[in-house]
């Protein structure tokens, strides 16, 4: 039986933690901890060389994701963002097979075929995430987006951000059942909401885990999963070895029964 596989966002560690240290420094610890792949942040980056980056995740056998908070459709524009193909070629620079985006402001004037040539001309793939946005983070754009998205054939999946649907007050098993067969990658974590009002990613109780389990029945079996949720302790291997093996485990019960 094939473990899914499992990512880390580097953000996971905390922002302040990975630019002091430096997203190269955690591969070791991923690889350690038995991750399939790293998602590196753009967000965060200071002064890491990514050829660097892309041979040393090869050599621990690491594949890599390379996420970019860009928005695919900027307002008010019907060609796709004009930064996506340096985008692409950053993401390739870092050895990644796949550039995370956000979905941005999606219309029934944008420009699939204009979307279409740009990625022909790179082998990265692109996933797009629902984000926290009250444009780019309810379901009905992503129903239409990938409704265009099958119409022409496009090689594009859809990251599946479990958490961020709470901003916008959408369901997030609604969007399972909707989107479920266009995710490639899906981001993990648990919402609390502060004593200010803020809502916050925080790593999953017992019932969170359940409802991901429901939640990925909606998708491809084995759907690369990955942890975007704190992971603070003193032993950052043990730590991110058992958030991996939690998330390795999602489906589990949905292979056993198919081997029945």
């Amino acid at each position: 039986m094939n473990t899914p596989a499992v990512s880390i966002s580097l953000s996971s560690y905390g922002a302040d933690l990975v630019r002091q240290r430096g997203q190269g420094s955690f591969i070791d610890v991923l690889a350690a901890a038995g991750a399939t792949h790293i998602e590196w942040r753009e967000e965060l980056l200071t002064g890491e060389a990514p050829v660097q980056l892309a041979n040393a995740t090869q050599t621990k056998g690491l594949q890599s994701v390379y996420s970019s908070p860009m928005e695919l459709w900027l307002a008010g524009q019907s060609k796709p963002n004009f930064e996506l193909m340096s985008a692409l070629q950053r993401a390739r620079a870092f050895g990644a097979k796949w550039l995370k985006v956000s979905l941005g402001y999606f219309t029934d004037n944008n420009d699939l075929q204009a979307l279409a040539n740009t990625l022909a001309q790179s082998p990265v793939q692109l996933l797009v995430e629902n984000d926290q946005t009250l444009h780019g983070g309810r379901i009905e754009p992503f129903q239409r987006f990938f409704n265009e998205v099958e119409q022409h054939r496009l090689p594009i999946k859809m990251t599946f951000d479990i958490g961020n649907w709470h901003w916008q007050d959408q369901s997030a098993a609604s969007a399972a059942r909707l989107l479920g067969r266009h995710v490639g990658y899906v981001h993990c974590k648990a919402v609390s909401r502060r004593a200010d009002g803020k809502l916050v990613a925080i790593p999953p109780a017992a019932s969170d885990l359940h409802q991901w389990e429901q939640l990925l029945r909606h998708m491809a079996q084995g759907v690369m999963r990955a942890v975007e949720y704190p992971l603070q302790g003193d032993d950052l291997v043990q730590l991110t070895r058992e958030h991996v093996a939690t998330l390795a485990r999602l489906g589990e019960s949905r292979l056993e029964n198919a081997h029945v």
